[in-house]
């Protein structure tokens, strides 16, 4: 199947946020019908690498203001930069939980909870430790033709999908936030068991 099947963009519209108002753009997984979305700001199609961000859904994190993680203040810090650029895009991928949805996800949590870290419990639910996947960005980014990205991410998963996508990945902007109390374990288990590339200094 070729990638521009697997995405259609829907619909569009405005979206005023503290930092500037963006274009909130839909896309619907033309298998699933889950929803993914763009929010992009200013001309992407221009030769210049983009300033993008590539966020998996963290209802926890984004909506609820977890201190589990680092989903929240990652979003928000890419769009204030993105707004303060000018110029670039979220894409916002409804892979909750790294894949395994939110149910599975509050599950994890029980087992954090009880002493285990995130990569075990997503595997004593029968899960590998992270099932995100990053095709569905090629329709995506290629909707407004884009072929350059300096991207925002701790992740070398990243990177190398969306290298291997096509796209020149100019630059890794690291994406780091400080840590608390609650997510202190969950990001030394992101750098010592999936490679997260952390304890840099994270100014662009």
């Amino acid at each position: 199947m070729e990638f521009s099947t697997l995405l259609s963009h829907i619909t569009s519209s405005k979206l005023p946020m503290p930092w500037a108002v963006f274009d909130l753009h839909v896309f619907v997984d033309d298998v699933s019908a889950k929803e993914h979305l763009v929010i992009a700001l200013g001309d992407l199609s221009t030769p210049e690498p983009v300033l993008a961000r590539v966020h998996s859904e963290c209802l926890t994190g984004d909506a609820l203001f977890s201190q589990r993680c680092d989903c929240g203040p990652q979003l928000r810090k890419a769009l204030e930069l993105i707004a303060h650029e000018g110029r670039g895009a979220v894409l916002y991928l409804r892979q909750e939980g790294r894949g395994i949805g939110l149910i599975n996800k509050i599950k994890a949590y029980h087992l954090q909870d009880q002493g285990a870290d995130t990569v075990e419990a997503n595997e004593q639910l029968g899960f590998p430790a992270d099932m995100r996947h990053y095709d569905i960005c090629k329709p995506m980014l290629d909707h407004f033709g884009v072929s350059a990205l300096r991207l925002m991410t701790n992740n070398p998963r990243k990177v190398l999908a969306l290298s291997s996508l096509g796209f020149d990945v100019a630059e890794r902007l690291p994406h780091q936030i400080e840590e608390n109390p609650f997510n202190a374990n969950y990001l030394n288990t992101k750098a010592l068991k999936l490679g997260h590339m952390l304890g840099e200094n994270d100014e662009p």
